[in-house]
């Protein structure tokens, strides 16, 4: 029986990428170890959506060869790389890396089994393998039937929803990565939610590039990107949460990867009656001024995204908002930095992270020439973050006194309804109380970003910085 080993980096689309190729190598009757030692086969889901991911998938693929080098039984162990780092650089990676067997893309992840086999079948007929297998454009999208192995703790999953993304964001390389937005339909979406949650899901997690550009892709004519959506045309996010509320059970609906693009007062009322929709809504703004969502590309403008969050906030009660921006994109002043700066100022933002913005080959943006020196962009950071440290540590204040309900994630350690897993804070609670299940608490305390229900956060996390979502 072969055995195999797998490293799952990046963000959580990447993740449900891993879990079906667990899936089907489940069903090809390979089995899965975790420990690489012992693995006939290894593969890296890498990822590449910036240049420090790229630069660890590329140390994880060297460090995974370095190590089967390094054991005497473990020198015919075949290493394979897959994901987006795959797929972007597939012409230049089997030269620049000789040391892996195959790269597969990530129209590959169901076919990787049988390339695992034909590995060990060219290797018995002393054939030469060719290691490059990734399809120039992306069209794969999963389907409820899928074979899938879930890499998640028991109570939680992702349900990615669509794949690839229709946007001309300038500083963005995802678009020529995982294609054109692509999105399942409405039954697919339900058949899964409905069976996680008969297998004890308490949290599905929706995910895509846009999760709001959900159906959109099947109308007949593309809507302007600033006009209010309306379902009525066809499968839309909001049709789709109709749907998945009817699914019996007691469960959360989060909804990440939101555009702000595609919003509605129709999708806001949805969001406001739902029972099990979380009041959470990540929505990646990336910036306030006018002049960089223009750089940028964004379809909005400020007066929009004003407007906008202000709706949110007024149509849905308790609403927690997360959202990202880029400081140090090319030409950004410091005039714009002081707007945004002053925008987080006046909506103190629940959730907040912040990336330095990173020239990415192949996108519009890295080709401008007025690039921002990276001492002034890590300025930029540390100052957005600052700020946010304090908002944040207000909001969290604010919740002292309240009763919580929360989902227990492993013993001692839970999270609030606008927290998202492996993004936001955490409620250290009660060791005593049931894994996986819901609880209500009473909050006592707070440590930076994080709540304490009747118990102290450990040290060493009560300052740190939150990583933004991918």
């Amino acid at each position: 029986m072969i055995k195999v080993g797998l490293i799952s980096l990046g963000c959580a689309k990447n993740l449900v990428d891993s879990e079906i190729m667990v899936g089907h190598l489940h069903k090809a009757g390979m089995q899965m170890t975790a420990d690489t030692a012992k693995a006939d086969v290894v593969i890296v889901n890498t990822c590449s959506f910036l240049n420090s991911a790229k630069e660890e998938s590329i140390q994880t693929i060297l460090e995974a060869h370095e190590e089967r080098g390094m054991r005497k039984r473990r020198k015919e162990q075949k290493l394979i790389v897959a994901g987006c780092m795959s797929q972007r650089f597939s012409k230049d990676l089997p030269g620049a890396l000789p040391e892996v067997d195959a790269f597969i893309g990530l129209d590959q992840v169901t076919k990787v089994a049988t390339v695992i086999e034909e590995l060990y079948e060219k290797e018995r007929n002393t054939l030469e393998a060719v290691p490059n297998l990734v399809d120039e454009r992306s069209v794969y999208i999963p389907d409820y039937d899928t074979p899938r192995f879930r890499l998640t703790p028991r109570h939680l999953a992702y349900v990615k929803i669509a794949e690839g993304c229709n946007h001309p964001c300038s500083f963005c390389i995802i678009p020529k990565i995982r294609g054109q937005h692509r999105s399942r339909t409405i039954e697919s979406v339900v058949r899964e939610a409905r069976q996680l949650v008969a297998e004890g899901v308490r949290e599905i997690n929706l995910i895509s590039q846009d999760t709001t550009y959900f159906g959109m892709d099947r109308w007949e004519k593309r809507p302007n990107p600033r006009s209010p959506v309306d379902s009525s045309r066809g499968d839309s996010l909001t049709m789709l949460l109709r749907e998945l509320e009817k699914i019996e059970g007691d469960f959360w609906i989060r909804i990440l990867y939101t555009h702000p693009a595609h919003w509605s007062p129709e999708l806001i009322e949805t969001i406001a009656s739902s029972r099990k929709v979380a009041r959470y809504v990540d929505m990646p703004l990336q910036h306030i001024s006018d002049h960089m969502l223009g750089a940028m590309k964004r379809e909005t403008s400020s007066a929009y995204i004003r407007t906008l969050v202000r709706d949110m906030r007024a149509g849905i009660p308790g609403l927690a908002l997360r959202t990202t921006f880029i400081v140090g994109f090319p030409g950004e002043t410091e005039e714009d930095q002081a707007e945004l700066l002053d925008f987080i100022r006046e909506t103190r933002f629940d959730r907040l992270g912040v990336f330095e913005y990173s020239q990415e080959e192949g996108t519009r943006a890295a080709k401008l020439e007025n690039q921002t020196p990276a001492r002034v962009k890590k300025r930029r950071w540390h100052e957005a973050m600052r700020l946010q440290r304090e908002i944040a540590a207000e909001v969290s204040a604010a919740s002292v006194g309240r009763q919580l309900r929360v989902l227990v994630e492993s013993t001692g350690v839970a999270r609030g309804e606008a927290d998202a897993p492996d993004i936001d804070g955490r409620v250290y609670v009660s060791a005593s109380l049931p894994v996986g299940e819901f609880a209500d608490v009473t909050i006592t305390g707070h440590a930076g970003y994080d709540l304490l229900a009747g118990v102290e956060a450990p040290e060493a996390d009560a300052f740190r910085d939150l990583q933004p979502a991918q």
